[in-house]
């Protein structure tokens, strides 16, 4: 029984660190494409973990580089800190305590 156990805590393992690179890679190709754009087109778009505010596209704000710059570069922050984490979790993996 011990051994039956222990593979599937072992599958279990191994299926969340597959869910955890292809999210995290997904995530940081985002990151990385956000951020492209922010410096090329000059503007970035305002993150907000609020579902309602992802549902209703129009009400996401829009920071420009020339007329809120404190703001644009908080958000290009936001996103290259983002971008690290996600890149950390692609190429190390997750990391679970054994607790």
């Amino acid at each position: 029984m011990r051994d039956t156990d222990e593979a599937g805590a072992c599958m279990q393992f191994f299926l969340c660190e597959i869910v955890a690179r292809i999210v995290a890679i997904y995530l940081c190709v985002d990151c990385g494409r956000m951020l492209r754009y922010g410096y090329a087109d000059r503007k970035i778009r305002a993150f907000s973990p609020d579902l309602v505010v992802w549902l209703l596209d129009w009400s996401r704000q829009v920071f420009q580089r020339d007329t809120a710059p404190v703001q644009y570069w908080i958000e290009m922050g936001h996103q290259a800190i983002c971008l690290l984490a996600c890149l950390v979790v692609a190429i190390f993996g997750w990391w679970l305590p054994n607790g």
